[in-house]
């Protein structure tokens, strides 16, 4: 089967895993809203290309956090890899590592981050945290982070609680009871029967509590979930060092805006101050170049990557971040680009239909 984009890969993925697996990975909040317009949202935008510009030599390499990628296409966190592929996270990451970009590990990854972090060594990483309700847990976490090599903590913010997912919901899944979850274990612990819970998710987490988040680390801090200008705000009084505007993929408030269509709100609040990422909704090289042209420094893959894993493992990951990283390429190149830098908002307008 030749699979071209990434809807190719979705259409398979839905042939290849069982039904609980696809609606796990494909869930969304309640109606489902805000997933449908995460990708909607994009084809509102249309391009305003710039002709007759030397671009014979395009370079799509950037910076986030003074690290260097391939391209400005990298891996959001999601759980459990291993529902859709034996290998799991061990496979995100090495393809990961290949494609020279960032891939932001889970706390609710089913592999260790030890054995994540052996099978690409050299890899570019990032943690996301769901911050715990045992603070001690949180601390016994972010140390072994840190040594492991991981590059900054990601803190979601935007899931105090787990959202509805009515699929999950009629499937009886259990698995965020089930799975024993190895990285919130001390390696002492590998061999206990302790399992945890999403449900040790501290909801009483707030703006006040980042600062204990902060005296515990030395990792640049970087918030995920933003997407009003007023927690823009909040977040750079609070001294962090980057923003993830997003929706959680629509999986946890449904009816809130699509991530692309809340990003330049958060772009303009922080004022170039600290670096803005967007995940949510992204699907070709096109949405791409559109996420920067509105001010995001970055954007993350969620529901691609799993559908890369469920086709072809490692390979089908891989595969997923050349097709979107060469879209972007030859999207740039048509658009009048040489270098991401001059990508700007002249570039886009928004569709009247």
């Amino acid at each position: 089967m030749s699979l071209v984009c990434l809807a190719d890969f979705q259409a398979h993925a839905r042939e290849l895993l069982s039904r609980s697996s696809w609606d796990f990975i494909e869930g969304e909040a309640d109606e489902g809203i805000t997933n449908k317009d995460n990708v909607a949202a994009f084809k509102k935008i249309r391009l305003r290309p710039r002709c007759l510009r030397d671009v014979s030599k395009v370079d799509t390499r950037t910076t986030i956090q003074g690290m260097e990628i391939s391209a400005p296409i990298c891996i959001s966190p999601t759980a459990f890899h291993c529902i859709a592929w034996p290998d799991g996270e061990m496979s995100t990451a090495r393809a990961a590592q290949k494609a020279d970009i960032c891939y932001v590990t889970s706390t609710y990854a089913s592999c260790t981050l030890e054995d994540i972090v052996a099978a690409a060594p050299r890899g570019f990483r990032w943690f996301q945290l769901y911050v715990q309700s045992d603070w001690e847990l949180n601390k016994q976490l972010v140390q072994r982070v840190e040594a492991l090599g991981f590059k900054a903590l990601v803190i979601t913010a935007d899931a105090p609680v787990v959202g509805k997912r009515r699929r999950d919901i009629k499937n009886q899944l259990n698995l965020k009871a089930n799975l024993m979850l190895k990285d919130l274990r001390s390696p002492e612990e590998r061999n206990s029967a302790r399992y945890v819970q999403t449900s040790s998710i501290n909801p009483s987490f707030s703006w006040n509590d980042l600062s204990l988040v902060q005296s515990i680390t030395r990792l640049p801090i970087i918030l995920k979930g933003i997407l009003t200008k007023e927690d823009a705000e909040l977040a750079m009084k609070h001294n962090v060092q980057g923003i993830f505007v997003s929706n959680h993929g629509g999986r946890q408030l449904d009816e809130v805006p699509a991530s692309i269509d809340a990003l330049a709100e958060v772009v303009a609040a922080v004022r170039g101050k600290i670096e803005v990422y967007l995940d949510g909704g992204v699907r070709t090289g096109n949405d791409v170049l559109k996420a920067l042209a509105l001010g995001a420094k970055c954007v993350f893959l969620g529901r691609p990557i799993l559908w890369g894993l469920a086709c072809e493992g490692e390979h089908g990951v891989e595969k997923i971040l050349d097709i979107l990283k060469t879209e972007f390429h030859t999207t740039m190149t048509l658009a009048g680009c040489r270098s991401v830098s001059e990508i700007s908002q002249d570039l886009i307008q928004f569709s009247r239909l």
